[in-house]
């Protein structure tokens, strides 16, 4: 499964990169786009990336495929939003990020990038509600504002 989600991350890596628009160096996506929360700390992501972390049982937990799905359907709406996924299928490794956030089988959780959580949810979540939760956070709406008047000028 890890195999699979990380090959078809290359391939959309692959069809972003061959766009003809031009893309910001800040809207790539992070090589590799999925990461395992062993390879990662919260701490590597703090004020760079918003961390979305998937947690599960399991790789085969049906919450954990269904939601991994829905995030490579619309991943360029995370890139978009400076998210990194990280995802955490073994409670026996004891990763850091699993010791931080306590997760209790599935869970969802979307953290800001100054690190504080900004949502949790025991269920899979759309791609359009992930954003949307992001979309609200102060930091995120200047970051609009931002770019907003950088293409004005």
């Amino acid at each position: 499964m890890k195999r699979l989600i990380h090959i078809a991350f290359s391939a959309l890596f692959l069809t972003v990169a061959a766009a003809p628009q031009a893309i910001a160096a800040e809207d790539v996506l992070p090589d590799p786009p999925i990461i395992e929360a062993s390879q990662t700390s919260l701490a590597d992501w703090m004020w760079l990336k918003r961390p979305v972390v998937v947690f599960a049982d399991s790789p085969a937990d049906p919450r954990y495929v269904e939601q991994m799905q829905l995030i490579l359907e619309r991943i360029d709406a995370l890139v978009l939003r400076d998210v990194v996924v990280i995802t955490d299928t073994d409670p026996a490794a004891g990763s850091e990020i699993r010791k931080a956030l306590r997760p209790r089988g599935f869970m969802l959780v979307v953290l800001a990038k100054d690190g504080s959580v900004v949502i949790r949810k025991p269920a899979p979540w759309d791609v359009r509600e992930i954003s949307r939760s992001i979309d609200k956070l102060p930091l995120r709406q200047q970051e609009v504002k931002d770019r907003r008047d950088a293409l004005r000028q």
